[in-house]
């Protein structure tokens, strides 16, 4: 395999054990748990009431940094993507925050995960929502059809960003906007130390530096770019909100 297979594949298999460990006795591995960090990732992001409205499963399987539907402002009717949706908390809490008339996707490359999201959506009973299944580098949606795209803590264990960027100002509608929780490495920090602050896999050797964010995402067309950190997730580096809006022309 090649290295950026090989570093998928790894993800692949981390997040297909953590699936299996979250349907029945909560999360064993992923980001939030990755023993190197030292530190509770998700900083405690979701409110009591709003885990009270999804099934346990859902909130065992949650491996993010932070709480994307809680800072992307989500209204009445918008249809909503979730990049890397895992066990389908974000997308069930967004479900319920465009109501009826909008619609929540997630993406998710891991089967595993896939089916741990669906049976959490029957459980809930929610129905504007549907799980896809593919790399969020090749986005299975049409042009401008997406108001808003989250993600929880997922864009860093990508080995191709441009591409992740990319896609998401071309299926997002003009005027559409990004709220991602993702961890950010400190601007002083080259790769080799970010490599030696956790792994790949474990959300810290494949995080971009705030400068490289802000600068992918402009080169694939984003304005209005904010950056805001919100608790540190190891040395030198933050679990951070990520806001962009894709301009109209």
């Amino acid at each position: 395999m090649t290295g950026d297979t090989e570093v998928r594949e790894q993800v692949r298999r981390r997040y297909a054990a953590a699936a299996v460990a979250g349907s029945c006795c909560g999360p064993t591995q992923g980001c939030a748990s990755d023993p190197s960090l030292g530190a509770d990732l998700t900083g405690g992001s979701y409110t009591p009431a709003e885990l009270a409205t999804i099934p346990s499963n859902a909130a065992g399987a949650s491996l993010g940094c932070g709480n994307p539907t809680a800072v992307s402002d989500l209204r009445a009717g918008e249809t909503v993507l979730d990049l890397g949706s895992g066990g389908g908390i974000d997308v069930l809490l967004s479900a319920r925050r465009v109501g009826p008339a909008g619609f929540a996707y997630g993406l998710d490359m891991t089967g595993e995960m896939l089916d741990l999201a669906r049976a959490n959506a029957a459980e809930a009973g929610v129905e504007n929502v549907e799980f896809l299944e593919g790399y969020i580098e090749d986005i299975p949606l049409d042009d401008a059809s997406i108001d808003v795209i989250i993600s929880n803590c997922v864009i860093n264990l990508s080995t191709d960003k441009p591409a992740v960027f990319a896609e998401m100002a071309r299926v997002l509608k003009p005027g559409g906007r990004i709220g991602i929780s993702d961890v950010v490495a400190d601007d002083r920090l080259s790769p080799a130390q970010r490599a030696e602050r956790g792994s790949w896999a474990g959300c810290v050797a494949g995080a971009l530096s705030y400068a490289e964010y802000r600068q992918q995402l402009e080169a694939s067309g984003f304005a209005d770019i904010e950056l805001t950190p919100t608790h540190q997730a190891a040395a030198g580096m933050d679990s951070v909100i990520i806001r962009a809006r894709k301009p109209h022309p």
